[in-house]
């Protein structure tokens, strides 16, 4: 009786969610009588030329709710031809957009900034309608991106060239940024909102167009968040949205008419799209997978280590690249492990948009049982297991993809759950006895995205920061992604390419320079006596 209630609850959330997604006369969403999917539920459209249009595709994806699995929505295979037409509309519209004026632009991202504040809430609800995490994460989740949308607005200091004067008599160098042209992003399910919101607004307010392809799994926040982006009076053209999967990939890596792709998500994916791209003379930025460490000296604060270490590990369910999903205690904080335990078993797993869940389901079914895998081989290898999360039951959502908080403990570094990007709620726990058998541990992964040492000691610190070969280290900060003013700056298997997400790299990626090197000599400077009378038909 319980369970049925909890599910007609969640059908009329169902429908309040789809509610908001029609604001403004569903402007993106085909109702399932109007859909040439002949489906029962509604579809998403491709955004195309400034137009939300439904794709005649045959092949159609299913959008799950991951607390229920239940199919909310399909998203289209975009067609060859209607790939064709984004393209071809973000080309006809770079040189407008491209000489339209640095100001113009940033005033259209000075009110989109503005509407994405506006509408935060409601992208938060798409967020965990779709992908299932907390609506407190997936706040986080819109307002991340926003910082990055608020940084673009800086881009009349951001885009500045260099000159120098007088190189040599009456000569002048200078240098500019000038946008490349097409660019385009493939974004994956576990940000809807902030990864895309990486990519377009920096390469568009530098002059660039953009092709956007969002994750299959969870296409609403950014059909929502491209809504905005056209009331903030973006022309028609610079942006357009196409839908699909592997042949989606295959047309941008190909396509003459793109110059550059942006990518985040796992290192199959992007090991393949950085060198198809890259073969194609794109410029290519992959962000990919990790096997972040926590390093934890016996000096740490205790109290706050313990509560650190495990939001890193267990919010949103490990579904981060940036989680901390490996633990190395140093010397005497070993004995920490039994309050670590303690502290994990506290959380509440729950759907993500009921009060008081700290974790919410994982994407699929396919991830649980890839998550569930690896815990059972670390076991079959060797590992403890102090906590597990495999069987938990969720009361109304028997059907959600759920893992609680699982660790595993004496985990050695030839084990498959350490060698491999878990992604799910999954502490792996290593011992080492010294801070410099710590550092050998961290560099020996091959994994660069991200670290943390967690000690009260300025040196201790400063010796791990120094030593430790990984692009972004927190000192007593779980989750070292910088703020849009640096730059993502991952590194080694965990990125490819020259220049970072954001910031000044970001610049750098979405723009190329030009230099001009001009003569103008004095004695040709033509010098006209001002006139100061009433002019006449004779003078």
């Amino acid at each position: 009786m319980a369970a049925a209630v909890a599910r007609g609850a969640w059908r009329g959330r169902r429908r309040v969610a789809l509610r908001l997604a029609r604001r403004d006369g569903a402007p993106w969403i085909a109702s399932a009588a109007a859909s040439f999917s002949s489906s029962s539920v509604p579809t998403t459209k491709l955004f195309i030329d400034g137009k939300f249009v439904e794709s005649k595709t045959t092949e159609w994806i299913d959008i799950h709710n991951p607390a229920t699995n239940e199919v909310v929505g399909r998203v289209p295979k975009a067609t060859a031809s209607e790939m064709e037409a984004a393209v071809a509309s973000c080309k006809k519209a770079f040189w407008n957009w491209s000489e339209t004026s640095v100001l113009s632009r940033q005033q259209i991202f000075l009110r989109y900034q503005q509407l994405i504040k506006d509408n935060l809430k409601e992208i938060s609800k798409l967020i965990t309608f779709e992908q299932g995490k907390t609506l407190a994460d997936a706040e986080g989740d819109v307002f991340r991106g926003l910082q990055v949308v608020e940084h673009a607005c800086s881009v009349t200091s951001l885009i500045l060239g260099e000159t120098m004067p007088s190189i040599t008599k009456d000569m002048d160098t200078y240098t500019y940024r000038l946008p490349l042209g097409v660019c385009a992003g493939i974004a994956p399910f576990n940000f809807p909102a902030m990864i895309p919101l990486w990519m377009f607004p920096m390469a568009m307010v530098c002059g660039n167009t953009f092709l956007m392809k969002p994750s299959e799994r969870v296409p609403g926040a950014l059909m929502f968040l491209a809504k905005l982006f056209q009331d903030a009076g973006a022309p028609d053209g610079t942006l357009n949205i196409i839908h699909g999967q592997h042949e989606a990939v295959n047309f941008i890596c190909d396509h003459p008419d793109i110059r550059a792709i942006s990518f985040v998500g796992s290192n199959q994916a992007g090991e393949y799209i950085y060198e198809r791209g890259s073969r194609n003379g794109k410029r290519v930025q992959a962000n990919m997978g990790a096997k972040n460490h926590g390093v934890v000296m016996p000096d740490a604060n205790k109290e706050n280590t313990l509560n650190q270490l495990v939001g890193a590990a267990f919010g949103a369910a490990g579904q981060r690249c940036m989680a901390l999903s490996t633990a190395i205690l140093v010397g005497e904080a070993q004995k920490w492990l039994p309050e670590l335990v303690d502290r994990a078993k506290n959380l509440r797993v729950n759907a993500g948009d009921q009060p008081g869940a700290d974790l919410g389901p994982l994407i699929s079914p396919q991830a649980k049982e890839r998550v569930c895998h690896l815990i059972e081989k670390g076991v079959k290898e060797g590992a403890s297991l102090l906590l597990d999360g495999r069987n938990i039951k969720v009361k109304g959502y028997e059907n959600g993809n759920f893992v609680g908080p699982t660790i595993l403990a004496k985990v050695k570094p030839n084990m498959t759950c350490y060698k491999e990007e878990i992604f799910g709620p999954v502490l792996v726990v290593l011992e080492a006895d010294t801070l410099d058998d710590a550092i050998k541990m961290v560099n020996n992964n091959p994994y660069g995205n991200g670290t943390a040492i967690f000690t009260t000691n300025g040196a201790t610190a400063r010796k791990y920061s120094h030593l430790v070969d990984v692009g972004q280290v927190g000192v007593n900060v779980p989750i070292p992604v910088p703020l849009p003013m640096f730059s993502f700056t991952g590194s080694r298997a965990s990125f490819r390419g020259d220049t970072n997400f954001y910031g000044k790299q970001g610049v750098q990626f979405y723009t190329q320079l030009k230099t001009i090197i001009s003569q103008w000599k004095e004695e040709d400077a033509t010098v006209t006596k001002p006139a100061v009378v009433m002019p006449t038909m004779g003078n």
